[in-house]
C-alpha cells in the first residue's frame, strides 16, 4: 500500500493560504537551535501527529504498540487522515503538532511560509515508485511522443518528470494522460496508454498480470526523490524541543526493533496501515527506512545538498512548486544530533 493519493497544488494551496496567516501568528522565524536548549525531560502534554497509511511512517506504530513514546516520556496521539489533504491541513491550523509528509510537499509548505521545519528523515522510496511499461517501450527514452498514465500533484509527477529530464527530455515530449495512480496500471494493462507510472502495490499487480511488463525506471535511480519527513512546527521546536528529541529516540527504538525483529515489526504496521496480514511484502522490500546515525550523516548532508534541491526542481518541472525553495532553511537537525548523542 503506497500513501493514499497526493493531494492536488491548488487544493492543498487553498487550504494553506486559509490557515497559514493562523499558523504564522502563534510561531516565530524559527530556524536556529531550540531556545534554552533541549532538557533532559520532554515538557509534559500530548503529541497530535498526523499520518496516512504509508509503510514509511510504520515506525510509529511500532513506537507506539511497544511503549517506545512511554519509556522516552511522551504521549503521542497518532491521527490518521484518509488524504493528504486533510493531513495537512491539520497541520497547518495547529490541529496536530507533528506531520509525516513527502518531502516535495515539505518544500511547499517552506514556500507557502508555514513556520515549520524538517527533524526527521524517515524514508526513501527504492522500487515502490517506478515507470512501467512492456516492449517495445524499455526505456525512458522510448516514451518520445507516447501516452503515459500518471497522477498529477503526486509523487508520481515528481518521478516522471526528474526521468525526463535526467534524459534530456520535459512533459512536452510525451503525452501526458491524468488518472489516479491507482488505475494507471490498468490503463497500461489495457493498452490505453504505452507506460504508467505508479507506486506498490498497483506495480507488483500489473507486472503479476502481465509479465511482458517491467519496471524502466525506479525511484531509487536517485536516492531519496520520493522520501518522507516529519515536520513539527517551529513553536514545538521553541516551547517543547524535549518533546521532539524523545520523538526521535522512539523512532530509533522502533528502528532497531524493525531491524531485530523484521517480521513482527512488518505485522505491525501492517494492521496500522489497514492491510491484509501479510499483503505489502513487496512493498517493504521497495522501502529504505533511516535511524537516527544515518539522519546525523545525511539530514544536513546529501539530502540538504543533493536529494532536497532534486526534489525541488522536479516539483518546479512539474508545477507542484512555483518557486525556488532553499532546503537548509527548512531543516532542523538538532534533534537526531541530540538523539544520537544520548
Amino acid at each position: 500500500m503506497r500513501r493514499m493519493p497526493k493531494h492536488k497544488l491548488a487544493a492543498v494551496g487553498s487550504a494553506l493560504a486559509m490557515t497559514v496567516a493562523v499558523t504564522a501568528c502563534g510561531g516565530d522565524d524559527g530556524g536556529g537551535a531550540p531556545e534554552g536548549g533541549i532538557p533532559s525531560k520532554p515538557e509534559p502534554g500530548v503529541i497530535d501527529m498526523g499520518v496516512v497509511p504509508w509503510i514509511g511512517y510504520g515506525p510509529w506504530y511500532i513506537a507506539q504498540e511497544k511503549g517506545y513514546f512511554e519509556k522516552h516520556g511522551i504521549d503521542v496521539k497518532i491521527v490518521n487522515f484518509n488524504t493528504d489533504a486533510a493531513r495537512e491541513s491539520a497541520f497547518v491550523s495547529g490541529k496536530t503538532d507533528a506531520t509525516n509528509m513527502p518531502t516535495h510537499t515539505a518544500l511547499l509548505f517552506g514556500q507557502q511560509g508555514v513556520p515549520a521545519k524538517m527533524v526527521l528523515l524517515e524514508d526513501e522510496s527504492l522500487t515502490a515508485d517506478a515507470v512501467i511499461a512492456k516492449p517495445p517501450v524499455t526505456s525512458i527514452k522510448d516514451l518520445q511522443g507516447q501516452k503515459v498514465a500518471y497522477e498529477e500533484g503526486t509523487t508520481s509527477d515528481i518521478l516522471i518528470h526528474y526521468a525526463l529530464a535526467a534524459n534530456g527530455m520535459s512533459e512536452d515530449d510525451i503525452e501526458k494522460v491524468p488518472i489516479p495512480a491507482s488505475d494507471a496500471g490498468n490503463a497500461a494493462l489495457a493498452g490505453q496508454v504505452s507506460a504508467a507510472v505508479t507506486y506498490e502495490p498497483y506495480i507488483s499487480a500489473v507486472l503479476a498480470e502481465d509479465e511482458g511488463f517491467k519496471r524502466i525506471y525506479n525511484a531509487g535511480a536517485d536516492p531519496g526523490l520520493i522520501s518522507d519527513v516529519l515536520v513539527v512546527h517551529d513553536s514545538m521546536i521553541d516551547d517543547k524541543p524535549g518533546q521532539v528529541e524523545a520523538l526521535m529516540e522512539s523512532w530509533q527504538d522502533a528502528i532497531d526493533f524493525y531491524r531485530t525483529h523484521t517480521a513482527e515489526a512488518q505485522a505491525i504496521i501492517t494492521k496500522g496501515v489497514g492491510a491484509k496480514p501479510g499483503s505489502l511484502k513487496t512493498s517493504f522490500e521497495g522501502v529504505k527506512l533511516y535511524s537516527i546515525p544515518q539522519n546525523q550523516k545525511l539530514l544536513t548532508g546529501s539530502f540538504e545538498s543533493k536529494i532536497a534541491p532534486d526534489v525541488g526542481q522536479a516539483a518546479l518541472d512539474s508545477g507542484f512548486l512555483k518557486e525556488d525553495v532553499d532546503p537548509g532553511s527548512l531543516i532542523q537537525p538538532a534533534f537526531v544530533n541530540a538523539a544520537e548523542q544520548h
